[in-house]
């Protein structure tokens, strides 16, 4: 079937074209884009690890900021470069009064991803000198993007509902200080340390959408604020980073565990989406989901429970039956909500929060991008017309 047929396949060759011709893959499927050192995922069975060590014991052992160092510099630090970076982090968490007044202007019923990617932008005007090359100038960028973005998220949110940003605490860790930017009530030390793990196990998961969209903006050698804000704008579809506001709203939508097989079987019948359900890589429960349900009970435990995680395992339940012989299980999506929920946390904000963990693994590949850079640039496979005639205006 010749390629100017417009009822031709998606990436069918073109009559008397080579039989040689690469295949088309939809969304790059299986197809390595670049080599990389910063993660591994084991998709059957369901290991993670960042730079070789396994991510479920970095949330258990590690901080943000020391795997955000692990990530981006390639080991862990010592106790001193640790202390420093954490210092430098600290220092660095105010932003300019000109950002939060550009972000008064935001419209308040604006989303906040949309808000965080424009702010995120904005640094470029204030930090332009690029200096790739420069060890200190990536340190610097490092510990800006990382100390401001979470600032940002907080701010935006308070100025939305008509108050003054909270200034941030020099004197707080860094969940603990997102989370009191959020409310000006220093959190429970477990509430906490339970955020931390979460921005962990969110930071990094090798070549997926948004880390996609990081190294090739990164591969054009423009400034790492316009590489974060890429990012940022990538994960904010409901796709990838939007997905864990839609789990809430899908389980409010079933509303008893009575409903849940009728619900499912509906679902799939019409070929619905099941949020938070599937990903590319995993042919079994995604690891970062087995942490996030321990942490849910965990703070279920502390603070009282959801009836919602209830709703939600039963879901799981009736689903492994239905989409477990397919290979699609719980994803990461699937528990973060009912955690973020529990810390009270606005629904809107659980995707930049992800953003807030993510910034550290999008740091790292833009790092590591720079090491061994080319531009990408990748081909296409044409499916539009042949050569033809032009054709006057007055004659069509």
């Amino acid at each position: 079937m010749p390629v100017s047929d417009p009822a031709a396949a998606p990436g069918a060759p073109a009559e008397g074209a080579a039989s040689h011709a690469p295949a088309f893959r939809p969304g790059l499927e299986g197809v390595p884009a670049t080599q990389s050192a910063i993660c591994d995922i084991d998709g059957r069975q369901g290991h993670l690890t960042y730079r070789g060590y396994d991510a479920a014991i970095l949330a258990a052992q590690s901080t943000f900021l020391e795997t955000a160092y692990l990530l981006i510099w390639g080991e862990l630090p010592t106790a001193l470069q640790l202390r420093d970076f954490e210092h430098e982090v600290q220092m660095h968490r105010r932003v300019s009064f000109r950002i939060r007044d550009m972000m008064k202007s935001f419209p308040a019923q604006g989303h906040p991803m949309d808000a965080l990617q424009a702010s995120a932008a904005s640094l470029g005007l204030f930090y332009s000198r690029r200096a790739l090359d420069n060890p200190e100038y990536i340190y610097g960028a490092v510990v800006r993007l990382l100390a401001k973005i979470p600032t940002m998220v907080a701010a935006f949110q308070l100025i939305r509902k008509g108050q003054d940003p909270i200034q941030p605490r020099d004197d707080l860790p860094y969940a603990a200080n997102f989370l009191y930017m959020l409310t000006e009530r220093e959190p429970d030390p477990l509430a906490a340390r339970i955020f931390d793990a979460c921005l962990i196990i969110h930071a990094e998961h090798s070549l997926n959408a948004s880390t996609f969209s990081a190294r090739v903006t990164a591969s054009t050698l423009t400034d790492p604020y316009a590489v974060v804000a890429s990012a940022v704008g990538t994960l904010a579809g409901p796709l990838h980073g939007g997905a864990n506001e839609d789990v809430l709203a899908m389980l409010e939508a079933i509303g008893s565990e009575d409903q849940v097989a009728p619900w499912l079987d509906r679902a799939i019948a019409e070929r619905q989406k099941i949020m938070g359900f599937g990903h590319r890589e995993y042919k079994v429960k995604d690891p970062r989901a087995v942490i996030l349900q321990r942490l849910a009970e965990q703070l279920f435990d502390r603070f009282g429970h959801d009836p919602l995680y209830d709703l939600a395992r039963k879901v799981e339940e009736v689903a492994a039956s239905r989409l477990g012989p397919k290979g699609i299980y719980p994803n990461v999506d699937f528990y973060s909500g009912l955690v973020y929920r529990k810390l009270g946390i606005p629904r809107d904000l659980f995707t930049p929060i992800f953003a807030i963990a993510r910034t550290a693994g999008w740091l790292a590949h833009w790092k590591e991008q720079l090491g061994a850079n080319r531009i990408f640039r990748p081909s296409q496979i044409y499916t539009g017309a042949v050569p033809r005639e032009w054709t006057p205006l007055e004659a069509r």
